[in-house]
């Protein structure tokens, strides 16, 4: 039987070898027509290619290294959700045969012109092939690091950049969690989030997915109920912070009471964790006095109830990351792809009907 590799396509429909790479690539270069009929018979004879199978060929002897920059100190990993990624960015590499390097650096201090930034070291000597960037970074960081090396993001969108990015799917998971509360009799729903020094994009597409949820339900939307988010939450005063805990907490506490607001949306779980905690601490109960969403399906820290949360399948998240890359090195020139992974509803214990229902 005749081995089946991208001669035997090309063969088949009398075409160049270079006609089907690039058509399995989805080179611009290449007709919708041509590269449909490349598809569809590499389909139907089982045909797939393995970018870093190709990698390695081109470079017989030296393995394939690729660098995992995080955005986050070293020592903080408090119920932060990259062991995850990590976790299936290596079972991935194992498979593949990919060596990985991973830094940790604060995105706060980082400095793309500084000297002796291990990441430029590593570029210029030619250690790395390319790099994934975990978390937000300072976008002219990230402009520079595209210029000299392959990369992709994960959990953030450098769609300005050109960059591919692997991330959840935000806006349909809020606007589940949203249609979870309304079905439980909640009408009156607010959105809290942290404010970031660095990045903060995909702070502003949850609260898109959470706003997009008010209106499907039929339910007003109130700014008031909106903290770290608006115009309205920036500082009076230039210099003065944003909310934060615990005053964050104080501020909800004061709109459940005050307003009748029966459930808070947080844009992540470690931060409804904290808001849970925190109101704790005031003499508001959740899910007695209000009921608190998060997102990510993270473990609940002890002594307080799991939230109603969308688990993020992280390490799917870092699989496909390590693929994406091995696929954009191997062709540099391709169309930008955006990747979604969905997430799944954990029900929780930390919302029940409103007291007024």
């Amino acid at each position: 039987m005749n081995r089946i590799n991208q001669d035997r396509i090309a063969k088949q429909l009398h075409i160049s070898r270079t006609t089907v790479s690039r058509s399995l690539a989805n080179h611009p270069s290449i007709s919708a027509e041509t590269r449909e009929r490349v598809l569809k018979l590499a389909e139907s004879l089982g045909y797939s290619s393995s970018p870093s199978r190709m990698l390695r060929r081109r470079r017989t002897g030296k393995p394939l290294t690729v660098g995992v920059l995080i955005g986050v100190p070293a020592a903080n990993v408090e119920m932060a959700t990259f062991p995850f990624i990590l976790k299936g960015l290596r079972e991935r590499a194992d498979a593949d045969r990919i060596a990985i390097d991973v830094c940790y650096q604060d995105p706060a201090t980082f400095d793309a012109t500084a000297k002796r930034q291990t990441i430029f070291r590593n570029i210029r000597a030619g250690n790395w092939r390319g790099v994934i960037l975990i978390y937000p970074f300072p976008t002219p960081a990230v402009d520079l690091i595209s210029k000299k090396i392959s990369a992709v993001a994960v959990l953030e969108d450098y769609a300005e950049l050109g960059l591919d990015s692997i991330d959840v799917a935000e806006s349909d998971g809020f606007a589940t969690l949203v249609q979870e509360l309304a079905q439980r009799g909640h009408r009156k729903i607010g959105f809290v989030a942290w404010h970031y020094p660095v990045g903060g994009h995909w702070t502003l597409r949850r609260f898109g997915g959470y706003v997009e949820g008010i209106f499907r339900q039929g339910l007003e939307f109130h700014p008031e109920w909106v903290f770290n988010i608006h115009r309205n939450s920036r500082p009076k005063v230039v210099g003065e912070p944003r909310l934060v805990a615990p005053e964050l907490a104080r501020q909800v506490a004061e709109r459940t009471r005050r307003d009748g607001v029966t459930a808070w949306v947080c844009a992540a779980d470690h931060q409804a964790y904290q808001l849970i905690h925190d109101l704790r601490a005031l003499g508001v109960s959740v899910p007695g006095d209000c009921s608190v969403t998060g997102f990510d399906g993270i473990e609940p820290p002890a002594g307080l109830p799991r939230v109603m949360s969308m688990r993020v399948a992280h390490e799917d998240i870092g699989s496909s990351a390590l693929a994406r890359l091995t696929s954009r090195i191997a062709h540099p020139n391709a169309p930008r792809r955006k990747i979604l992974v969905e997430a799944s509803l954990v029900t929780g214990e930390s919302v029940s009907p409103p007291r007024s229902a």
